[in-house]
C-alpha cells in the first residue's frame, strides 16, 4: 500500500496528515497527488467522500512552500471555487488543517454574510482563496480581491456549479486569472456540460477516475418504496422510528417541501432542522452544527446545499422526492457509506416518479430492489408505467409559491365568475366584461328600459 511518505509530501504536511489520524491516502489522493507535484492539470472525478480535497490541498500547499510565497505580504496563489457557502467553509477548514504546520494563509469568501470580517482579512492579505462565485465576483469588482497573480486555479464540484447556474460567472473569473497558471476541475460527476466547460480551460490535462462516473459507493444498501405522494410522511415517521436510524439525511426537491416536512415530523413528535438556500447562514450553520453533533438525528435538505454536508456516520439517506436528474441521486446517496463505512439509502416513489426511478436505474445499471415490508406500499404506483414528463415546468414545481406571486402557466385558470360570464371575451378586462346596453344615441328605447 502506498503511503504518503511515498508520494514524497513535505515533512510538515506529512505531520499534518498524521495529526488528522490519516493513515493511508485515498486513490484519488495517490493519482492527483503526483501529477500535480509534476506541474500538470487535473480534470479528476471521484464520488463523494473519497478525499477530493486533500487530493488537490496537499500537493499545492507543497508548492506554495517551495516557492518562497510566504516571503513578503502574503498575494493570492491559489484559488478554489466552490457552490455553496457550506462546501468553501469546509474546504477553508481543511487547508487549515493540512496547514498547520506552515507559515500560509487563507480565507473563506462566501454572500449570505456581512463582507465587513472578509475585506479586513483580504487587507492583511492571504495566499489560499477559497470563494463562492458570487462574492468573489462582488469584491473583484469593488477592488479588495486582486487575481492577478494567481498560480493555482481550483474549480471544485464542477457538476453542481453549472446545476446551480454560476456558468457565466465561471467565465467572468477565468478572463481575470492569468494566463499562466495550473488548473485543476474536480467533479462527482463528468456529464458533456462538464467535459466542454474543461476543455475551454484546462491544458492538456491529466484524466483521473478512482471509479465510473455512474457507479455506486459497493458499501450503500439501496432500496425503493412505492408509495402514495399523501402517503409519503406517514411512511418517513414510519421508517425514522425504527431503532437502527443513528443519524438521517433526508432529501427532498423543494425548500418550501423541506419546510413543510419538517413540520410533518415534528408533529409527530420526531425533531428534524431543514437546509436550504432560504435559510440564513447562521440558521444553516446552526443545524449543521447540531446535526454534526448528535443534537439534531434528521437533517432535511435540498440538493442546491447538500453539497456542504460531509457529516461521518449518516446511517440513513431517504429520497424522500426522487431527482429529476440521475446522476444527482448517486451524489444523494454519496452522503452515507462514506470513508468505507456502510449505510443504507430508500428511495420514495409515487406513481409520478417511476419515469425518474428507471433513468436512475439505467444510469446506475442495477435494479434496486423493492421494498414492500411497510404499511403504505401502493400496488398501483409499482405497476405504473414510466410518464415522460412533458416540456415546461415540472409538475408541483410552484407548489408553496408565496402568495402573491405569478402564477404558473401550467395551472387552469380559475373559472369565470358566472355574472360576468355573458358578452366577455377572453382576454377581456373584468371591467368590463358586464354585457352592456347599446348606446343611447343608437338605440334610445333600450335606454328607456
Amino acid at each position: 500500500m502506498t503511503s504518503f511518505k511515498q508520494l514524497e509530501l513535505i515533512d510538515p504536511l506529512l505531520r499534518a496528515v498524521a495529526r488528522e489520524n490519516y493513515l493511508q491516502p485515498t486513490p484519488i489522493q495517490v493519482q492527483s497527488i503526483p501529477l500535480l507535484l509534476a506541474g500538470r492539470d487535473i480534470l479528476g472525478c471521484a464520488q463523494t467522500g473519497t478525499g477530493k480535497t486533500a487530493a488537490f490541498a496537499l500537493p499545492l500547499l507543497q508548492m506554495l512552500t517551495q516557492s518562497n510565497a510566504a516571503q513578503g505580504k502574503p498575494i493570492i496563489r491559489v484559488l478554489v471555487l466552490s457552490p455553496t457557502r457550506e462546501l468553501a467553509a469546509q474546504i477553508d477548514e481543511s487547508f487549515q488543517a493540512y496547514a498547520h504546520f506552515l507559515k500560509l494563509r487563507h480565507l473563506v469568501v462566501f454572500g449570505g454574510v456581512k463582507q465587513n470580517a472578509q475585506v479586513s482579512a483580504l487587507r492583511k492579505g492571504v495566499h489560499i482563496l477559497v470563494a463562492t462565485p458570487g462574492r468573489l465576483l462582488d469584491l473583484v469588482g469593488q477592488g479588495y480581491i486582486h487575481l492577478d497573480r494567481v498560480q493555482f486555479f481550483v474549480l471544485d464540484e464542477a457538476d453542481r456549479m453549472l446545476d446551480m447556474g454560476f456558468i457565466n460567472d465561471i467565465r467572468k473569473i477565468l478572463k481575470v486569472l492569468p494566463d499562466k497558471r495550473q488548473n485543476l476541475l474536480f467533479s462527482a460527476t463528468l456529464p458533456p456540460d462538464i467535459t466542454r466547460l474543461a476543455g475551454s480551460f484546462l491544458r492538456n490535462p491529466a484524466r483521473v477516475e478512482v471509479s465510473p462516473p455512474s457507479s455506486t459507493v459497493e458499501q450503500i444498501e439501496q432500496r425503493v418504496m412505492f408509495a402514495d405522494r399523501l402517503d409519503k410522511p406517514n411512511l418517513l415517521i414510519d421508517q425514522v422510528s425504527l431503532p437502527n436510524m443513528s443519524r438521517v439525511l433526508v432529501f427532498t426537491r423543494t425548500k418550501h417541501g423541506a419546510n413543510r416536512l419538517v413540520k410533518q415530523l415534528a408533529k409527530a413528535g420526531i425533531q428534524a432542522s431543514a437546509i436550504h438556500g432560504n435559510k440564513s447562514q447562521n440558521n444553516r450553520r446552526k443545524a449543521l452544527a447540531g446535526f454534526h453533533s448528535g443534537e439534531i438525528g434528521i437533517l432535511v435538505a435540498t440538493d442546491l446545499a447538500s453539497r456542504g454536508i460531509d457529516v461521518e456516520n449518516i446511517s440513513h439517506v431517504f429520497n424522500f422526492d426522487l431527482p429529476h436528474e440521475p446522476e444527482v441521486y448517486i451524489h444523494r446517496i454519496g452522503r452515507t457509506g462514506r470513508a468505507g463505512l456502510s449505510g443504507v439509502a430508500v428511495s420514495f416513489c409515487d406513481a409520478t416518479e417511476v419515469a425518474d426511478l428507471k433513468s436512475i436505474e439505467r444510469l446506475i445499471g442495477y435494479k434496486i430492489p423493492v421494498d414492500t415490508n411497510h404499511p403504505w406500499h401502493s400496488p398501483a404506483a409499482m405497476s405504473a408505467s414510466p410518464i415522460k414528463a412533458p416540456a415546461g415546468p415540472r409538475p408541483g414545481s410552484r407548489r408553496g409559491a408565496k402568495p402573491g406571486r405569478p402564477r404558473s402557466r401550467t395551472r387552469p385558470r380559475p373559472k369565470p365568475i358566472p355574472a360576468l360570464k355573458s358578452g366577455r371575451k377572453s382576454g377581456q378586462a373584468a371591467g368590463n366584461s358586464r354585457k352592456k346596453p347599446a348606446p343611447a344615441r343608437r338605440h334610445p328605447r333600450q335606454v328607456r328600459r
